[in-house]
């Protein structure tokens, strides 16, 4: 039998820890101490025993110090749900201990991550019984993740009652593919698993045309041009992804897949290029990591090495507070009928106003960019 500071058992029913049995005394409980419980593998209910030298502590620190594998926020939440007791009444965290006492800890798993609905407005492009293509608006995050969980796409489907897909991740249901949160423009959503299916084959089998627009920093030598470069997730900044041609420190890139980007340019504004983007394949922040390892970041992406205001000669546009960086239009078979659909959004205001700026800054004629960018305004 080995020492151990605290009696503590991990079983399915609570039993009486109100006799010592080293010391065959009751009164010697908060000193004697020294028995240790057998433990299961993965158990749902801890039994602590608090002693003479824990009086004062509170009884959330309590609890995590003695259930490592307990987080601090879900000892919170496991006491204010009313799972944690003390001598077999219910407590608040502030609680602080005497000594002596049986905590008991009910270590229920959490309920599986959902969606909630939630009354957002959202610009409805195209609509039938498979398919909702919706405008999404920079600053809105397409489902919840890590530290996200509220005013996603998602979230803003299930409040207009829309039936969506249901057979992956419980909190993205519908998604088959992504816009990066700072990204505007079309992204298609499934209303049922057939239309999924089909969907995220087309995707994989690259049958979906996406077109985008963006405006980027330099000027392009070429009228069009092909990025091929494969991507990664950077190996200093894990927030980032990479190529190998930008990785740092000639560290190799995570897990590299094949990219690639092809681009044509619309109009040259002083220092920058307004750009027609085709993607051949989906990997996360494509665009923008491309055009970066061209030393040509989007316009407005610090993460990837633009600042936060352009210049042009000594006027400093205000930040444009986002990615100039838009899905134009989206191309794909209806998953039913197989009919051809080609869905458009317009370019946002924000982004036209941040052109007219540029164009008044650099001298140039507003007329000379709308005619670039006709079927797109």
């Amino acid at each position: 039998m080995s020492e151990a500071p605290h009696a503590k058992r991990s079983t399915s029913s609570i039993e009486s820890l109100s006799f010592c049995h080293v010391c065959s005394s009751a009164r010697f409980l908060s000193t004697c101490y020294n028995l240790v419980m057998p433990a299961r593998a993965q158990p749902e209910t801890h039994e602590l025993l608090a002693i003479d030298t824990d009086a004062g502590t509170r009884l959330d620190r309590f609890v995590a110090a003695h259930c490592a594998e307990l987080s601090r926020s879900r000892v919170q939440e496991l006491i204010d749900g009313g799972l944690v007791l003390i001598n077999g009444k219910t407590a608040k965290s502030s609680q602080k201990l005497h000594g002596g006492e049986l905590i008991t800890v009910r270590a229920q798993p959490r309920p599986g991550p959902h969606a909630e609905a939630e009354a957002i407005p959202l610009d409805v492009l195209y609509e039938d019984d498979d398919v909702i293509a919706i405008n999404k608006a920079a600053g809105m995050t397409v489902h919840a993740g890590a530290g996200n969980v509220s005013g996603t796409l998602v979230n803003a489907l299930l409040g207009r009652g829309q039936a969506l897909s249901q057979g992956g991740d419980p909190l993205r249901p519908g998604i088959v593919h992504r816009l990066d949160k700072e990204t505007s423009g079309v992204i298609l959503v499934a209303k049922n698993d057939a239309a999924h299916a089909k969907l995220g084959e087309a995707f994989r089998q690259r049958a979906v045309k996406k077109t985008y627009i963006a405006l980027v920093q330099g000027v392009l030598g070429e009228k069009s041009g092909r990025i091929e470069l494969a991507i990664g997730r950077d190996p200093i900044h894990r927030t980032r992804m990479t190529t190998q041609r930008k990785s740092w420190h000639g560290e190799a890139i995570t897990n590299p897949r094949e990219a690639r980007t092809d681009w044509k340019t619309l109009v040259k504004i002083d220092g920058t290029t307004l750009v027609e983007v085709q993607l051949h394949t989906g990997r996360t922040h494509q665009i923008r990591v491309h055009f970066a390892a061209l030393k040509q970041p989007v316009v407005g992406d610090t993460l990837y090495g633009a600042p936060s205001e352009l210049r042009v000669g000594k006027t400093a546009l205000a930040p444009l507070g986002r990615n100039f960086l838009h899905a134009a239009k989206l191309g794909f078979a209806q998953p039913r009928t197989g009919a051809w659909i080609e869905v458009r959004a317009a370019l946002p205001a924000e982004l036209r106003e941040y052109l007219k700026n540029l164009c008044d800054a650099a001298g140039e004629q507003q007329s000379r960019i709308d005619a670039a960018l006709a079927g797109y305004l």
